[in-house]
């Protein structure tokens, strides 16, 4: 029964925490969210580059050498 009551306290303690992060988010003005998919997009084409980058230098370099 020890077991149990600790962790039913440990869950309540865990959601008690969300509660408190949700209440303290707001939703982003239009600028914010615009900024965040600007960065996100950017972030996403530089991976997607280097990828590129790699599969060149994988595929036609050795033809090469």
């Amino acid at each position: 029964m020890l077991k149990s009551a600790k962790i039913n306290r440990n869950v309540a303690q865990v959601l008690k925490s969300y509660l408190r992060v949700l209440k303290l988010s707001k939703k982003p003005s239009r600028e914010e969210f615009l900024m965040i998919a600007k960065v996100a997009g950017a972030g996403i084409l530089a991976i997607g580059f280097v990828g590129f980058l790699i599969y060149v230098l994988l595929t036609v370099v050795p033809q090469w050498v």
